[in-house]
């Protein structure tokens, strides 16, 4: 519901309150070509009033990504803009764990992409993580091909980070 990955195309999240249909409305707007400002202002148009209860991410190839978290977000939330990520969240213990994530994904360089975003889950959560349990984790890249190179989920598990951790070992 949260996370819209579109080979080619690039990346929406829409969490909070979402609205899952932002993500395929945003994803198709990036697809012809809009560039991550006009995506953000468009979804923010089309959600009308409901806009101040959603976080935000667009990301493509080519261009910064943007993050948006409306007024009505959840306590404690957070969001980061790195080089190449984006990062929102609410009910995170501290509004920095935003920030963590996209700093430990910056850092791992070099690595494959799925590192990356392990690294990123694994800093927030060394930055205090969410606000309650956590229970699910998950992690999708897609390339050229409609199918992902790696869609791996952990649904239910008292450490759901590590558990993908342990997933992505053996996908590997």
């Amino acid at each position: 519901r949260c996370v819209w990955v579109r080979e080619g195309v690039g990346v929406i999240g829409t969490q909070n309150q979402t609205n899952p249909g932002l993500g395929k409305f945003g994803l198709d707007l990036l697809a012809k070509g809009a560039a991550p400002q006009a995506v953000m202002d468009a979804m923010i148009a089309e959600d009308g009033g409901n806009i101040a209860y959603r976080q935000l991410a667009v990301l493509n190839a080519s261009d910064p990504p943007l993050a948006y978290s409306g007024t009505e977000v959840f306590e404690n939330w957070g969001e980061a803009i790195g080089k190449d990520s984006v990062a929102i969240g609410n009910l995170l213990k501290t509004p920095d764990v935003a920030q963590a994530m996209v700093d430990a994904f910056e850092a791992a360089e070099g690595e494959h992409l799925v590192e990356r975003l392990l690294r990123g889950l694994e800093g927030g959560l060394k930055a205090g993580g969410e606000h309650g349990d956590v229970h699910s984790a998950g992690v999708q890249v897609k390339d050229e091909y409609v199918w992902p190179i790696c869609d791996l989920r952990v649904d239910w598990d008292e450490a759901p980070i590590a558990r993908l951790r342990s997933i992505w070992a053996d996908y590997q």
